[in-house]
């Protein structure tokens, strides 16, 4: 008997990645795989934390542990938001899968613009979604963007601006058409058919999935696809401070500002007058040899943990690694390739899954430290090594 239709639950991220790869055909795999140039980012997002040790105690430990917090104002029961990424077309259920699951164990839901699902769909499952928008087009078409985001229900903006594009793989890019037709099923024939049981799934909610992101729709017209509205994402100028200020003022609610490395920029975001900050190198996704995120922590809650909410992501694959994130300075943490290879194992319960793991993990390590909640976590709850902790951007950012 195939041990994964007798058993389809798993026991840690590491498994469901393992069940991911064999399920999803070579190009699918690689693309949530990703990451840039070298992989070194993409390697020590993850590697990092295991160089940092927990310093438990033997005695005094509490029988009952608060793992529930709020971010942006939103009560969650676990420290964990589902990061926004886009297109999760690794299971017919997509991001309204993951919403159903996100919903049903009360953690905050991210969704991309660059999603498969729409945000009705997704708001429709879940009552905690934040929206994330990159900057990309016509600040018109932006307005509209945010303004149908907020009628769908979404409780707070992410804007995402740590991305330069970068290109190139050492171990090769995935093949990802623009759009499923007649001659590319031919051509992606060889890598789909030796995965009987991802195609069958698809061949029972309707077939393969179209390539397109319905959320960058503009009114009256055709949702693009996933390269037509990269292309516009690459054709929009970088945006300014002033661009930055003028997001958020126009969302005029809780906003998190994603992709902060460096010290002066986190300072500089509390100028601008966001909500909160996420720690994040895209996932090593952006420019290869940045430091894993979780040695950047530190130094940047320091410097405005007290203005702003502090959240990391990248490289969390344990319960045990959001302990370590919480006890260095984060509110919280973003997931990204744990639960989207949950959902590539085992669809929406492979992501309930996952956040089980992260769950019991994070309630394991509250417990050996000692503690009575994850708010009580400090940085003598760990052993940082010498030399760990890297900080960007200097003590002052310019002007301040």
């Amino acid at each position: 008997m195939n041990p994964l239709r007798a058993n389809p639950w798993f026991e840690t991220v590491e498994e469901a990645r393992r069940r991911a790869r064999r399920r999803l055909p070579s190009s699918v795999y690689g693309a949530l795989v990703a990451g840039s140039e070298r992989g070194r980012t993409l390697g020590d997002n993850a590697a990092a934390f295991a160089e940092l040790g927990f310093a438990p105690r033997v005695a005094g430990q509490h029988g009952v542990r608060e793992l529930a917090t709020t971010i942006l104002g939103v009560e969650t029961p676990l420290p964990v938001v589902v990061s926004p990424t886009g297109v999760q077309a690794v299971d017919p259920g997509g991001e309204v899968a993951v919403a159903r699951a996100a919903a049903n164990r009360g953690v905050i839901m991210g969704l991309s613009s660059f999603a498969s699902k729409p945000v009705e769909e997704v708001c429709a499952v879940h009552p905690n979604v934040f929206f994330q928008l990159y900057w990309s087009g016509e600040r018109e078409v932006m307005l509209q963007r945010m303004e149908r985001a907020r009628r769908a229900g979404a409780k707070a903006l992410v804007a995402t601006l740590d991305w330069s594009f970068s290109q190139g793989r050492d171990w090769g890019s995935p093949v990802i058409p623009e759009r499923i037709d007649v001659r590319t099923a031919l051509r992606m024939a060889p890598q789909v058919l030796p995965r009987p049981g991802w195609l069958w799934r698809f061949a029972r909610s309707g077939g393969i999935p179209d390539l397109v992101v319905p959320n960058l729709r503009r009114p009256g017209g055709e949702a693009p696809t996933f390269f037509g509205a990269y292309g516009e994402w690459m054709g929009t100028p970088p945006p300014t401070w002033d661009d930055v200020k003028w997001l958020r003022e126009e969302w005029g609610g809780p906003f998190l500002l994603k992709g902060v490395c460096r010290v002066d920029d986190a300072r500089r975001a509390v100028d601008a007058g966001v909500s909160a900050i996420s720690v994040s190198n895209h996932g090593g996704n952006n420019l290869d040899t940045t430091p894993a995120t979780i040695r950047l922590l530190p130094s940047i809650a320091r410097a405005v943990g007290g203005e702003v909410e502090v959240l990391l992501d990248g490289g969390v694959r344990r319960g045990g690694d959001v302990a370590k994130a919480l006890a260095l300075g984060a509110r919280a943490v973003l997931i990204g390739r744990a639960y989207l290879w949950g959902l590539a194992a085992n669809g929406q319960a492979g992501v309930e899954n996952v956040l089980d793991i992260l769950r019991a993990g994070l309630d394991s390590a509250v417990l050996g430290l000692g503690r009575s909640s994850v708010h009580e976590l400090r940085p003598d709850d760990l052993y940082v090594p010498p030399g760990f902790a890297v900080t960007l951007g200097g003590d002052r950012a310019p002007g301040r």
